[in-house]
């Protein structure tokens, strides 16, 4: 107690003798964001706070006086694009958040990602809820090894395992944490995309290069760039930018593909398909692709899904996967969300569970927070 009136006291000296700058959160929608990332766009923080020092900030819940967890985030620049703020905000209602000169908190790594050369070529990245990797170029050298989507790593701890996973080099055994046990395999694996055409899909190789835009402690983003393939006779280059939150089980996908074709490049998005059964949503009019996996034995159970908002599709079963067929234009982006959850994690136990979340997702994507 006496801590917390010694820092209340601090922030209200600080706000006096700095200047402070206040910030309205709104949740318009009829859910609660329990620990959600909101991104504010740094012109309106400096529209309130043009003089803000970004070597010395606090944030605080205007009312509670708790503090606030954020992050600057640059996309790959130099310069600071948004604040990140997690935050927790009932259904209609609003919090204000204070930003004072102070001395600036080190947070807890929520998220994190990273090039992985001594694994021929992985890229992998995670959260404090799952964890996800793509494969190299040196992993082609190995037919037997490689792989073409998304690997899912089931986690059931909030601390970060890739770096301790791959020195001990012994994830596929669950020593407590979780495992990988997903098989990707020469598919889509846990929500990849590749052209389609003439009901085929067509593969690019793995990536050929990366770079890493921002790296927590809310929120790592980073880019894949793939070599230039043939697409039924046309050339084809893509460039891959993934983001993950603190908190959430989907991450946010941005692909831009360059093409000298006048017309749409039909794309799947898709998710592997097991041989065994398993539960399936697919609602091609909100843009929500859903699985539930069948029981892997002693491991549990994977849901995987993808969430194409705003984007006419067609959803489909065949070539081994759930799919959702849409059409993008060259060097146009094209957005959309692929994640996936383990029941042995503790948060989502069930078929239901898991397609309630994506419903609930969904509802963020459409009405995000208003900042005003």
């Amino acid at each position: 107690m006496k801590n917390i009136l010694l820092f209340t006291i601090f922030i209200l000296l600080s706000s006096l003798v700095f200047g402070q700058a206040t910030i309205v959160l709104t949740n318009t929608s009829n859910i609660d964001r329990n620990n959600e990332v909101v991104e504010i766009p740094w012109n309106t923080i400096l529209s309130k706070y043009n003089n803000i020092d970004t070597s010395a900030l606090v944030i605080i819940n205007k009312k509670t006086k708790a503090p606030i967890v954020y992050q600057y985030e640059y996309k790959g620049t130099k310069v600071i694009q948004h604040l990140l703020v997690q935050v927790s905000i009932s259904a209609h209602t609003n919090i204000a958040i204070q930003l004072v000169k102070g001395t600036r908190p080190i947070f807890e790594t929520k998220t994190y990602c990273r090039f992985v050369p001594e694994r021929k070529d992985d890229f992998a990245w995670e959260n404090d809820k799952i964890a996800f990797r793509m494969y190299g170029k040196a992993l082609e050298q190995t037919p037997n090894e490689n792989a073409y989507g998304t690997d899912v790593w089931s986690k059931r701890t909030k601390k970060m395992i890739i770096n301790e996973w791959y020195k001990t080099n012994n994830y596929h055994e669950d020593n407590g944490d979780g495992l990988d046990y997903y098989h990707v395999g020469y598919f889509l694996g846990a929500g990849d995309i590749a052209p389609y055409s003439k009901d085929s899909i067509w593969y690019p190789k793995n990536y050929s290069s990366w770079k890493v835009l921002d790296n927590g402690p809310l929120r790592s983003s980073f880019e894949l760039s793939y070599d230039t393939w043939n697409i039924d006779g046309d050339a084809v280059s893509l460039i891959k930018s993934i983001s993950l939150d603190a908190g959430a089980q989907l991450n946010k996908v941005s692909v831009v593909y360059s093409f000298n074709k006048n017309q749409p490049l039909p794309l799947a998005i898709g998710i592997s398909r097991r041989a065994d059964a398993g539960t399936m949503y697919l609602d091609e009019q909100k843009g929500v692709l859903g699985y539930w996996e069948p029981t892997h034995g002693k491991d549990g159970t994977i849901g995987v899904a993808c969430i194409i908002p705003s984007i006419k599709n067609k959803m489909t079963l065949t070539k081994g996967h759930l799919l959702s067929i849409v059409q993008s234009n060259s060097n146009q982006p094209l957005i959309y969300y692929k994640g996936a959850t383990w029941d042995k994690a503790g948060d989502i136990l069930s078929a239901s569970d898991w397609f309630n979340y994506l419903k609930a997702f969904n509802v963020k994507i459409a009405s995000p927070i208003l900042i005003h």
